[in-house]
């Protein structure tokens, strides 16, 4: 960010103070400042104490506060001369007047920032080119959104770790986007492979477990060759997301292109699939199966519905399973080595979890 920025505002400042007022990078250089002899000072023991401080803090004789950051890292933080309550009353005006003109700049000229409105529905479509050729940002590249979600409010450290994942901050862009997730937009060559996009979203999940101790769920949406389909893309990682929590409890990375039926069933009313079941199981309700039974109808459709295999799996003899599904069959009217009747089943369970998870007890 240009430095003039901020000095314009700092400035605009010294008229109401005969206080000092500017800002120190991350480095601690003084890159703006009401007083010019202090341009240019480097005072590199302010950065840890500031990192350190929830709000304001002094140091040496001056008072200072981070300004709205996104990172666990210092980006910038306004400083008053003195450490008396003026000084500290000051420093906050300073740092909402400069976290203001920050914000404002990156929203024309940061292409995260631009990214982040695409993917959330803040920018018209026939803007988004005009911004694009501003921005010399290129609307013709494969992309995929990665969507990061932790059960907790975001930890500032994760993203600064799921950013040293993606360096190239001119390709990649890793963006906040709420309280429990980031997004990441990943620049990908042509016709990549739904299973390499699996391969780097295990890695940073890995990644976040092993070095920060940080549960995560990440959801994929499909690669798209043109900037305006990247809210598409998104909203499909976040329904990776969702449809995975009802369908694939024990995954972690769930990708969008292997949703199957269960992005259908997620989209369906409720009342519709109260229907279903009810149509389905006329003899029983599903709930007459007790956890054994679903245990074994379950290893059945692991194992393509091949009876031996089952068995072998489950180690019974091969009649006891027959005699197995002979029951299910006198309890549901579903022959399960009937492929039609097997599909039938596969969804009406499918359909039961989809209920189950908003609170109904189809």
């Amino acid at each position: 960010m240009p430095n003039r920025i901020f000095q314009s505002v700092v400035l605009q400042m010294k008229e109401g103070t005969d206080r000092a007022v500017g800002v120190i990078d991350a480095e601690g250089a003084v890159i703006a400042c009401s007083d010019l002899s202090l341009m240019g000072e480097r005072w590199p023991g302010s950065v840890e104490t500031v990192n350190a401080a929830e709000s304001l803090v002094t140091w040496e004789g001056k008072t200072f506060k981070a300004l709205a950051r996104w990172g666990a890292q210092l980006e910038y933080a306004s400083f008053v001369a003195g450490d008396d309550a003026t000084a500290r009353s000051l420093c906050a005006v300073a740092s909402v007047a400069l976290s203001g003109a920050k914000q404002n700049y990156e929203e024309k000229h940061d292409k995260g920032t631009f990214v982040k409105n695409i993917i959330s529905d803040n920018i018209l479509l026939g803007d988004i080119y005009v911004r694009a050729k501003e921005l010399h940002f290129d609307c013709d590249v494969y992309r995929s959104v990665f969507l990061i979600r932790q059960s907790e409010p975001v930890d500032p450290s994760m993203i600064d770790a799921i950013q040293a994942m993606f360096p190239d901050k001119q390709a990649d862009f890793v963006l906040s986007v709420s309280e429990t997730d980031v997004a990441v937009i990943r620049q990908v060559s042509e016709g990549t492979e739904g299973k390499k996009l699996d391969k780097l979203a295990r890695q940073i999940q890995e990644d976040l477990e092993a070095n920060q101790a940080i549960r995560v769920v990440v959801g994929i949406g499909t690669v798209v060759s043109n900037i305006r389909d990247l809210a598409r893309s998104y909203k499909e990682a976040q329904l990776a997301i969702e449809v995975g929590k009802v369908f694939e409890t024990e995954q972690t990375v769930i990708n969008y292109e292997n949703l199957g039926i269960g992005r259908l069933i997620y989209q369906l009313p409720t009342t519709l699939c109260e229907m279903f079941l009810q149509e389905v199981f006329k003899k029983n309700p599903i709930d007459a199966l007790d956890q054994e039974t679903l245990f074994t109808i379950n290893k059945f459709f692991e194992n393509n519905l091949n009876v031996s295999e089952t068995a072998r799996k489950l180690f019974v003899h091969r009649n006891t399973l027959v005699y197995r599904l002979e029951k299910i069959k006198k309890l549901t009217g579903l022959d399960l080595r009937e492929f039609d009747d097997a599909i039938t089943f596969k969804v009406a369970i499918m359909v039961k979890k989809y209920l189950v998870s908003r609170g109904i007890e189809g």
